[in-house]
């Protein structure tokens, strides 16, 4: 557990957690702390006990804001975007008058990138700090959604080009993400919606309107990602056209290769092999050799299938 304690952005460790029960002479405080912690804080700042239970809860809790007499408590969701794959980080915020309490299992990246905003806006009030961190969550997803933006225009390129098995997997998992997410952002988008239009004690009017503006930019990102299943869906039936025109292509070879060896065989069925004079005929062990060049063009043909990813 860290305790600062922030004026106009400048941070000053506090060693005694005593010392933030009571309002500083200016400023606030910042708590950052573990799940274990809240054996200590819940008694000194007065945590209602479903609050600091959904915190130790390990099944992922839904983003929500709730009114206490002396605090509000926050679920918001962080995002990663780590080796291909999303990840959710739940953040619990206790946030009062004076203080600001932040609660992780997981590291949370945007709470190390707030250090240098709150310096800059010379943040002086728990409030302001919530915006500015919700803010940043915001933005996030923005890189997100660009990220899989990309996703889609390679997978889409390479289903044009060379269109594989496993192409259809990647879309089924993608649009499961995509739809995932969405999921998450609805909640998410109900927390701030109330930041900014409720009227809320603990909150400055003057910062409503800029959580208007961070619930624009969920709205943003909410329709994009509809937007995205929606090229899912597309992707999809180019995928299935595609694989419906390769394997025309493959059964017109198929056909063609038929057609030549037709008429050799039509020819061999009537004569058979019924000739004075066949080379190597008496031949010892030509019939292996026969045999095992079969096995050759047998296994040649079906290496060359594999290979044009026809089988």
């Amino acid at each position: 557990m860290k305790i600062r304690l922030v004026h106009n952005g400048v941070f000053e460790i506090i060693d005694q957690i005593e010392e933030a029960v009571k309002p500083p002479e200016q400023g606030f405080y910042w708590i950052d702390a573990d799940v274990e912690d809240l054996v200590v804080l819940q008694p000194l700042f007065g945590m209602h006990d479903l609050a600091v239970e959904d915190c130790m809860h390990d099944e992922e809790q839904r983003p929500k804001i709730e009114i206490h007499e002396s605090h509000y408590f926050i679920v918001m969701n962080s995002i990663r975007f780590d080796d291909e794959e999303i990840f959710l980080r739940a953040l619990n915020i206790f946030l009062g008058r004076h203080y600001i309490i932040t609660v992780t299992k997981q590291r949370i990246n945007e709470l190390r990138s707030l250090k240098p905003i709150l310096l800059e806006q010379e943040v002086d009030r728990p409030d302001y700090f919530l915006y500015h961190f919700m803010d940043l969550v915001v933005d996030n997803y923005f890189l997100v959604s660009d990220r899989i933006e990309a996703r889609i225009e390679k997978l889409e390129e390479d289903i044009l080009m060379n269109t594989k098995k496993t192409h259809l997997n990647e879309i089924i998992g993608l649009r499961s993400e995509i739809l995932w997410l969405k999921k998450v952002l609805g909640p998410q988008k109900e927390v701030i919606a109330a930041l900014n239009k409720k009227e809320l004690k603990l909150i400055d009017v003057k910062l409503q309107k800029y959580f208007g503006d961070i619930f624009e930019n969920t709205v943003k990102i909410s329709e994009t990602f509809e937007t995205y299943r929606d090229l899912m869906g597309n992707l999809r039936e180019a995928y299935q056209s595609s694989i419906a025109s390769r394997a025309n292509e493959i059964m017109r070879v198929f056909t063609a290769l038929t057609t030549i060896f037709m008429p050799l065989t039509f020819i061999t069925g009537i004569y058979g092999m019924n000739f004075d004079y066949i080379p190597g005929l008496h031949f010892y062990g030509a019939s292996y050799i026969l045999l095992g060049f079969m096995l050759l063009v047998g296994l040649g043909m079906f290496f060359i299938f594999r290979k044009k990813d026809w089988l």
